[in-house]
């Protein structure tokens, strides 16, 4: 896993929130979610494991709080102008829930590829105050265009996450978790534009600053992380947008320096260990999360000996996954895990080749998951595109060397190669 150690703080924002009034303007609005002490992890890392329940909030995810805190503070004047955001998914939901509770115009920009799910939800919670209009690939085009419907029409634009009201209505998740649970040693939060990171670790750093904070990030979209590197926010040239409620090409400023000075560390977490997360979730658990909202869970093997017999708290951020994304998971948590692999094998087109990669290369355990090949004329070998998926991922090392044995021309497709990333 890759990480990085981050200062300690030097000066916190303090001043700039107002904490206590966000938690008073969300009271019956939004759940003071469960905060569950999980048996399962908690024997796995011999540590007190909590999980604080953001994907059973009203909307399935915290976001509502931000977009809340953000709408309830705007000036009667502006409501009647109406507002607009831009959404990968659970921030619009948010929004749409708001914009029917405080019955105002609402205008939301959503990818393309964003899950139907997440579109159809969007829809039933804002009812006819919500109109929805899918533009571009990212968040980051979504972005683009919402601030040029506001320079046209003069609707206020609610951020997901650059903004301190959206910042100071996300740490409310953090004052109910030390409501119930005042001694907390390490609390993991997901981090995508860093709204909820920035929110919730000031609130800590003021209340608990002995509590270790540590965001958590995808790794094929590490836009804090980078911001980190190079000290400010820069644009990424592309990101993997599968955990796409913490996928953005760009942090936000607010976020970023507020997140230079709260947080402990930032760990980037591999899509495919987000995968078995969330299938480990769902199986024994029956916990049903997005990829965004297993991203704390999943840093826990990165801090398993650190975190031995401390109190954890894992923010699970949201649940609105669609259920018609299961295959891909499944497949990148079998690629991650070591037991599927993808090889260009070059075959003597001749009778019997295949028959003899089965019987010679592969054990009785192994099986062959994906085979694409088109025989060509006048020629005497020809390339195959092969999955091959083990009973355990100690078979790998086997499996390469019964190949070069029995001299089988191939190719690892090691998840670098831009044939692999078509398969995954």
């Amino acid at each position: 896993m890759l990480q990085q150690e981050l200062e300690a703080p030097a000066s916190l924002l303090q001043s700039q929130f107002d904490f206590d009034g966000a938690f008073a303007r969300l009271k019956g609005v939004v759940l003071n979610t469960p905060l569950q002490f999980n048996a399962n992890l908690s024997k796995k890392y011999g540590a007190n494991i909590y999980l604080k329940r953001e994907d059973l909030q009203v909307v399935r995810s915290y976001k509502l709080r931000g977009a809340y805190n953000k709408m309830k503070t705007l000036s009667g004047e502006e409501m009647k102008k109406g507002v607009v955001c831009a959404s990968a998914g659970n921030h619009a939901q948010g929004f749409a829930y708001c914009c029917r509770l405080l019955k105002i115009k609402g205008t939301v920009f959503m990818p393309v590829i964003t899950p139907k799910q997440k579109i159809s939800h969007t829809k039933m919670f804002g009812e006819e105050f919500v109109e929805i209009r899918l533009v571009g690939d990212t968040y980051d085009a979504c972005a683009v265009a919402a601030k040029e419907y506001e320079k046209e029409t003069g609707a206020v634009f609610i951020p997901a996450f650059d903004d301190l009201k959206v910042i100071e209505g996300q740490a409310t998740v953090g004052m109910e978790i030390l409501n119930e649970l005042s001694d907390v040693d390490y609390i993991f939060i997901p981090v995508g534009g860093g709204g909820l990171a920035s929110g919730v670790g000031t609130y800590f750093k003021q209340v608990s600053p002995k509590t270790r904070i540590i965001g958590v990030e995808p790794q094929g979209a590490p836009s804090l992380f980078r911001a980190f590197e190079e000290g400010g926010p820069v644009t990424l040239t592309s990101i993997d947008t599968f955990v796409d409620g913490a996928s953005v090409k760009r942090t936000g400023e607010i976020t970023y320096k507020i997140c230079k000075e709260v947080l402990n560390e930032l760990k980037l977490i591999p899509e495919g260990k987000v995968c078995s997360t969330l299938l480990h979730l769902y199986n024994e658990e029956a916990i049903i999360a997005e990829p965004a909202g297993a991203l704390s869970i999943a840093a826990l093997d990165d801090c398993a000996t650190e975190i031995r017999g401390k109190n954890v708290v894992c923010i699970v951020s949201g649940g609105n996954n669609d259920i018609s994304r299961t295959a891909e998971m499944q497949e990148r948590a079998l690629v991650y895990e070591g037991l599927k692999h993808y090889f260009l094998i070059n075959f003597a087109q001749r009778s019997g080749a295949l028959r003899e990669f089965v019987n010679n290369v592969l054990s009785e355990d192994d099986d062959i998951t994906l085979f694409e090949y088109v025989k060509k004329i006048n020629r005497e070998s020809g390339p195959a595109l092969v999955g091959i998926e083990l009973k355990q991922n100690s078979d790998y090392g086997p499996l390469l060397e019964r190949m070069k044995t029995y001299k089988v021309d191939f190719k690892e497709l090691n998840g670098i190669e831009k044939e692999f990333k078509f398969l995954v």
